[in-house]
């Protein structure tokens, strides 16, 4: 049976591929493209569901001067759109546009993975534009606007935080006094409840876990990691972090009765849920440094991903590195999955599939490789893409990949493709 991969970090949100059939290791020349289809620049990943992939990107007026300076926070002309595909020949089946001037550092276009649940896209820009869509037309069920309905100020690199959904609840964070989480009824956009209140909301997803027998949704912004009730937004706890810049941007991650969250300038943070108590302790937290001199993990763009009591990542230089989650022990380090070289930001996503791995390298290379504490071994690679956002300085690629059908679907800021990783 063929999986769909329907938001962000797929079917449950956890960056596991569950398919099986699945190559071992590349075929000389690479795996086959299946197709290509023009796109228009941007962060948001595929998601994929019932045979369609749907993303979204940006147009802008083709003599649009380019800024100076991704740092540059100057008013740019523009278009968001979602775009829904056929899945199997890459054939545009509708698209949903909308205008859009960007007032954001980094302004290629949108950052999150559509959404996808019961014939409904639920996509969320830049600018804090939230729509809810027809899966089958593309026609506007109900929209909302961060700006005007929650007095959101746009973050420096705009709204991040890919939506999650849960149950009757779309749960997204939003910014603005007393609304850094806000739940909308997913049907109508109606607000259900907000909470919070921070100067910058950050841009890490929401995430629900339980710790303790009881469901929490975890809510990390630029001051404080939280517990809420998902059902009420009432607070259970708060573990006050501030962070530099706001950067609270890698998902919050859970192992056993354990929260562990990391961040670029600020490092890592492991916390505890300990029985009778409702607030989890610090178990270990990495000392402040400069964003060179790091010792744990300082995430970026890319999701950690905990496996077995050890943690990988990329760190803030581009070190794909390994930790004991137990103390925050550094047991390797490595260049070859991200950028090869000491860069800042240095990239790659995550995906376990069975017993090894799926990295998707800022250059645009798919690499399935095995990790464990002891080494990264390399078994296959693979370019697939084309590094064209130069943004940070260099040629990268930052958009997540979905792994769907047996196929992994990428885009960069000119074309989505698709690439059969079916065993033969």
């Amino acid at each position: 049976m063929a999986d769909d991969w329907p938001q962000w970090l797929g079917p449950q949100r956890d960056g596991v591929w569950r398919e099986t059939g699945i190559v071992e290791k590349f075929p000389e020349g690479g795996p086959a493209r299946v197709w290509q289809t023009e796109l228009g620049a941007g962060y948001s990943g595929p998601a994929v569901v019932g045979g369609r992939v749907f993303v979204m990107d940006r147009l802008v007026p083709a003599e649009t001067p380019k800024p100076k300076s991704a740092f540059d926070l100057g008013q740019i002309p523009g278009s968001e759109r979602v775009l829904c595909f056929d899945a199997a020949n890459g054939k545009q089946l509708w698209k949903h546009e909308y205008d859009c001037p960007y007032t954001v550092s980094y302004a290629a276009g949108p950052r999150t993975t559509p959404l996808m649940a019961g014939g409904r896209v639920f996509a969320l820009g830049t600018m804090g534009n939230l729509s809810c869509l027809d899966a089958a037309t593309g026609k506007v069920v109900w929209e909302r606007d961060f700006k005007k309905d929650f007095g959101l100020k746009i973050p420096t690199w705009g709204v991040s935080a890919n939506p999650l959904l849960d149950g009757q609840k779309l749960l997204c964070l939003v910014g603005g006094e007393g609304s850094v989480a806000v739940a909308f009824d997913k049907d109508t956009g109606k607000e259900l409840w907000r909470a919070l209140s921070a100067k910058e909301p950050g841009y890490a997803p929401p995430m629900i876990y339980e710790f303790g027998g009881r469901r929490q949704l975890i809510l990390w912004h630029a001051e404080a990691v939280n517990g809420l009730d998902p059902e009420t937004g009432h607070v259970l706890w708060t573990e006050p972090w501030k962070l530099n810049y706001g950067m609270a941007i890698a998902t919050p991650r859970k192992l056993g009765e354990q929260l562990y969250l990391s961040c670029f300038y600020n490092g890592s943070l492991m916390l505890r849920f300990e029985p009778g108590k409702e607030a989890p302790v610090v178990v270990w937290r990495t000392a402040k440094m400069s964003e060179r001199d790091t010792t744990h993990l300082n995430c970026t763009m890319n999701t950690p991903f905990i496996d077995e009591g050890y943690i990988y990542g990329a760190c803030s230089y581009g070190q794909y590195r390994c930790l004991r989650a137990e103390t925050g022990e550094r047991l390797w380090e490595t260049y070859e999955p991200t950028s090869g070289k000491p860069e800042r930001w240095g990239n790659c996503f995550t995906v376990k599939n069975g017993n090894r791995f799926f990295l998707f390298s800022e250059k645009g290379d798919l690499i399935i490789a095995k990790l464990s504490p002891e080494k990264y071994e390399e078994i296959s690679r693979a370019h697939l893409l084309e590094p064209l956002n130069t943004d940070p300085g260099r040629p990268v690629v930052w958009s997540h990949p979905a792994f769907a059908n047996r196929r992994v679907y990428l885009r960069n800021d000119h074309e989505l493709v698709c690439v059969d990783l079916a065993a033969r």
